[in-house]
């Protein structure tokens, strides 16, 4: 029995089936590359589900938390803080573009920072209601999937939700959602769900991870603002995989120019190590009474050295200006592939800086969703030793999240490995 034979035969016997895993057991890893506990060496092309963005065990935050570790790995802030929590808060007020002066609150979940955020919202404006959109991804908590657009996995079973959440159609012009008919969705809510003065947020990404790497136009963003501005909601920027660098800036917002009043923000926030945030205007996150936010792990001290550590190398190797350029190559790669005869299955090639994905249809007319032949692309790419993960309401997108660290060899391998099991899994679906 192989290593990996014998590490799944006792997952099963441990670990709940609920936990979806698959099947690349790993012992280490290194900026792009992972390799499994059977030698075998592969290309990360999901960097963690957006996490690694200065990849895998960058030198720099393994000095950071082994500095930390050498002074303490938990006090609680809420017993005894420090400096770091405070000097990561500072930072983070600096860079967020609310265009005001700003707050920060640090817990240890995507989902955790989404529900402050909405907890902060509510306390600030004294309303209930949270309008979120088709094809969002905001957590798995029981609010978390509350504000999810996308059922399957995420919310079947699990019901019912928290009340006063709301869903509008996210633009999505490939599958034939226009701007004017997310918008006017938005209208006919205000008008037959929910007044709009009992509406505490709006919550968006700005480009959406788990719906299919679906850009939210600049419009959009835009008239998302105005709505705010109109009738007093707070508007929270969920920047969870999207920011960091990812999409060419720190923030996917600032593509758009609009200013948020919260941002909440995680995965690559600490490059590995369990942190997230939420940061926005004073008066909005002060609104909160003290003892009302936090939590016993919030912003502990190993991950937040990492998150100090993050963005000295975000700043200190221009990764906004590398995302940018990893996510040209990737797209321009991609588009070349779909261009070819045979590749019609690819139906769209779309993306934000490195959070590229390409959606497979079986017809490109008729846009009918192909999620096995999705799923057998990223079944060949493993075989071939590249990781790659699917998304997409309709379960037919790949998603590339490469490290923005990856090294120009390895980027070019991986986009062949890309190439080949593309070529692959449609040559295997026609026979």
């Amino acid at each position: 029995m192989t290593a990996a034979s014998q590490l799944a035969t006792r997952q099963l016997a441990a670990v709940s089936t609920g936990v979806g895993t698959r099947a690349i057991y790993a012992e280490r890893a290194l900026n792009a590359e992972l390799w499994d506990v059977a030698g075998r060496r592969f290309i990360d092309f999901a960097a963690g589900i957006a996490v690694n963005n200065t990849g895998h065990r960058h030198p720099a935050l393994m000095e950071a938390v082994r500095h930390q570790a050498e002074h303490f790995t938990h006090t609680c802030f809420h017993v005894a803080p420090y400096e770091g929590y405070i000097r990561l808060a500072e930072r983070l007020n600096a860079i967020a573009p609310t265009g005001a002066e700003n707050r920060t609150m640090l817990v240890t979940t995507g989902a955790e920072a989404v529900e402050n955020a909405v907890k902060i919202a509510r306390a600030y404006t004294k309303r209930p209601g949270v309008i979120a959109f088709t094809g969002a991804f905001h957590g798995r908590t029981m609010l978390g999937m509350a504000l999810t657009g996308k059922v399957s996995p995420y919310k079947k079973n699990f019901g019912p939700f928290p009340s006063d959440i709301y869903h509008v159609a996210f633009p999505n012009t490939y599958l034939g959602v226009s701007l004017e008919d997310s918008l006017a969705g938005l209208e006919r809510l205000f008008q037959s769900d929910i007044d709009p003065e009992r509406v505490a947020a709006l919550i968006v990404e700005p480009v959406q991870g788990e719906g299919g790497f679906n850009v939210a136009p600049t419009e959009f963003l835009v008239a998302l603002r105005e709505v705010a501005d109109r009738y007093g909601i707070v508007l929270i920027a969920d920047e969870v995989q999207a920011g960091m660098g990812r999409t060419g800036k720190m923030f996917g917002f600032e593509h758009a120019g609009v200013k948020p009043d919260l941002i909440t923000m995680a995965k690559g926030l600490a490059g590995g190590f369990p942190l997230s945030a939420v940061t926005g205007r004073a008066e909005i996150m002060n609104a909160a009474h003290p003892g009302g936010l936090g939590g016993t792990y919030g912003g502990n001290p190993l991950s937040v050295a990492a998150a100090n550590a993050v963005l000295d190398v975000i700043e200190q190797e221009k990764l906004c200006e590398r995302a940018a350029f990893v996510g040209q190559r990737i797209k321009d790669r991609l588009t070349v592939i779909s261009e070819r005869q045979g590749m019609e299955a690819i139906g769209d090639v779309r993306g934000l800086g490195a959070m590229v994905a390409f959606e497979l249809v079986k017809d490109r007319d008729t846009k009918d969703a192909d999620p096995a032949l999705t799923n057998a692309i990223v079944a060949e790419a493993e075989k071939r030793g590249l990781i790659l993960l699917s998304c997409g309401t309709r379960l037919n997108v790949v998603r590339i999240l490469t490290p923005l660290t990856i090294e120009e060899d390895i980027l070019a391998e991986g986009l062949d490995i890309l190439e080949a099991s593309i070529e692959a899994a449609i040559s295997a679906s026609a026979v």
